[in-house]
């Protein structure tokens, strides 16, 4: 495969679809929706499920008129615009602001809504969804920090199907982190989609000012109810849930998925009382998510109980109980310390600062190498021995130019460990920075926009890592591999939480549609979804695999004329295997075969066609 290179500017251009830098200054005011109505800390009613699990905090809000569920009125047109939609007081938003600038921010940072792209032409609708939204904090028994849920009632909601869809935000990502993914098929389909943030999210809280996120994405103080109050004795800088619940999140992204369903049929009994109640004996409910939103999908397929009816996933973080597969802290740390060193193996231009990056990977024992070509060979040829195939380490240097892996190893480090803000043990913290990269105190403006602008995990939003020791910082990432390679009691303490994200089988008789780009290079397939599909099959569970050529992690990034003349997406295939289990479950059709997907790169400057998808038959 010839690879082209990445102008710079085309680069910075797409960096906050990672949440990879700072916004510019907001431009001026935009139109605010014209017909929202909301009632804050409305009372749920208790929820008659297991365990008794509660619903707090509810807000409910109407969106027509100009606005609506599915792009917050912004329309395709309005969400292809690169400048945010803009707040009229920098320092106060209202919740319709945050919430049209969240819509914006995510639809951005996961689909590929370029021109020629294909979306709304050959798959995907933006077409307006009016109808309500309910939204809640839930407290999963067990938990210290509550995780958000939110559900869509489309006014065009199809009483004769009673459909719900139920799915987790990819990534870190916030209640919004979805809405591409389940709110595109199933709004316009007529059904209810409930979202989670799976325990993490943008709930960003300043521990110096003691202020964090409300339900309605606003800015409270400590004794507000908020959607995350961390433990402030840290003093000063920012923490966020994923990193600083305590609760390894990941440990129970299938409870929250479960949760986020039974707060969707709940709020489908209230909304439509005519219809009530709505059960999971009476109502279909699919689930669908892609990357970690994936994982927890896979995790909530394996509960008790037949309360899901079908499941569609793509590029999963899973880390199954089978052979080859790995945990993405391992090859996360892995990555970033071997990556940068191997790229010019395959002919991809050398990092600023490969020579230190070589150096440091032969100072941690992880290669030798007298001279550096003689160290890119031995990390190249080490990365190729654990698994790693030449097109994942291709879509992989995106990671390595975004220094996603260091982003990911330092989140995913102190929530494995359960660690505190200020306790992480590599002796990373998170702040806004100087120039020079010194911590500063956050701005108002910078605060108010965390909910609505943040990918959940810095860097992003004016939220930076800070090192301890920046003349240190490689030494830094050795001492987050240690955490995986290493015996001591940190190593322990961060390695007993990943066991605790370790996936078992699928629950036997559910429909099961698994769809991963054996391009991937943040989530490989090697890793993930082949081992769990190898061991679901063998148990004899009902698993479709679908691998498709020439398709990497991120949708969004092929708005990058590049990337989009070598890569394919991979939402067409999420939808089209959501429409197969519909049927599937209408009656009407068989569950597709495994394929092996032959797709054709559409070239540069090319518009994508239908054939270049070579979509299943």
């Amino acid at each position: 495969m010839t690879t082209l290179p990445i102008p710079r500017l085309l680069a910075l251009a797409l960096l906050p679809l990672l949440g990879a830098c700072d916004r510019s200054p907001a431009p001026a005011p935009a139109p605010a929706p014209t017909a929202v109505a909301a009632t804050d800390a409305k009372p749920a009613p208790a929820s008659p499920t297991e365990n008794s699990r509660m619903f707090r905090a509810q807000r409910i809000s109407e969106h027509r008129d100009g606005d609506d569920l599915l792009s917050a009125g912004l329309g395709l047109d309005g969400l292809r615009v690169m400048t945010a939609p803009a707040f009229a007081n920098a320092e106060a938003p209202t919740p319709a602001e945050l919430r049209r600038r969240a819509v914006w921010s995510n639809w951005r940072g996961i689909a590929d809504l370029a021109p020629g792209g294909g979306f709304g032409t050959l798959y995907g609708s933006l077409a307006s969804v009016p109808g309500r939204e309910f939204q809640a904090l839930a407290d999963l028994p067990g938990a210290s920090q509550p995780h958000r849920v939110l559900a869509q009632i489309p006014d065009s909601f199809d009483a004769k199907k009673r459909c719900l869809l139920v799915t987790a935000s990819s990534g870190s990502r916030g209640i919004y982190g979805a809405i591409a993914v389940a709110g595109a098929w199933g709004l316009p389909k007529g059904c209810a989609v409930a979202y989670t943030d799976k325990g993490a999210g943008t709930d960003y809280f300043d521990l110096a000012e003691k202020r964090g996120v409300r339900i309605d994405g606003t800015l409270g103080g400590s004794d507000d109810t908020l959607a995350f109050k961390p433990d402030t004795s840290a003093g000063s800088g920012v923490a966020f849930k994923h990193a600083h619940s305590r609760d390894n999140p990941e440990a129970d992204w299938g409870r929250h998925l479960k949760q986020a369903a039974e707060y969707g049929l709940q709020v489908l009994s209230e909304a439509l009382p005519q219809q009530a109640p709505f059960t999971f004996a009476n109502t279909r409910v699919i689930a669908v998510g892609i990357s970690n939103g994936g994982g927890a999908v896979l995790r909530a397929a394996e509960l008790d109980g037949d309360w899901l009816d079908a499941a569609v996933v793509a590029e999963p973080n899973i880390y199954a109980d089978a052979k080859g597969s790995r945990a993405l802290y391992d090859y996360t740390t892995e990555a970033a310390l071997l990556m940068p060193c191997a790229l010019p193996q395959l002919g991809l231009p050398a990092v600023p600062d490969q020579a230190q990056r070589c150096a440091n990977a032969v100072q941690a024992g992880l290669i030798a190498g007298a001279d550096l070509p003689a160290q890119q060979k031995a990390a190249y040829d080490a990365l190729h021995a654990s698994g790693w195939t030449d097109e994942a380490l291709r879509a992989g240097s995106l990671s390595v130019m975004f220094d996603l892996w260091r982003a990911v190893a330092v989140t995913y480090a102190s929530a494995y460990g359960r660690y505190a803000a200020g306790e992480a043990p590599c002796g990373h913290s998170f702040a806004a920075v100087n120039a020079d990269r010194s911590a500063r105190a956050s701005s108002a403006a910078e605060r108010a926009a965390w909910w609505a602008e943040a990918s959940g995990i810095p860097p992003g939003a004016a939220v930076n890592i800070v090192d301890k020791d920046p003349a240190a910082a490689l030494a830094a990432l050795n001492c987050l591999r240690q955490l995986w390679s290493g015996d001591d009691a940190a190593a322990q303490r961060v390695k007993k939480g990943i066991a605790e994200t370790r996936a078992g089988l699928p629950r036997q008789g559910l429909p099961l549609i698994i769809v991963h780009g054996l391009d991937d290079g943040l989530v490989p397939p090697a890793f993930s979804s082949a081992p769990y599909v190898a061991a679901a099959k063998a148990a004899g569970r009902d698993v479709r695999y679908w691998q498709v050529k020439h398709a990497q992690h991120f949708d969004a990034f092929l708005g990058l004329p590049q990337f989009g003349a070598l890569y394919l997406p991979l939402l067409p295939y999420v939808y089209n295997a959501l429409d197969r289990v519909d049927a599937h479950l209408d009656g009407a059709a068989a569950l597709p075969a495994d394929a092996v997907i032959a797709t054709t790169p559409r070239g540069l400057g090319k518009p994508l066609e239908a054939a270049n998808l070579a979509m299943p038959q």
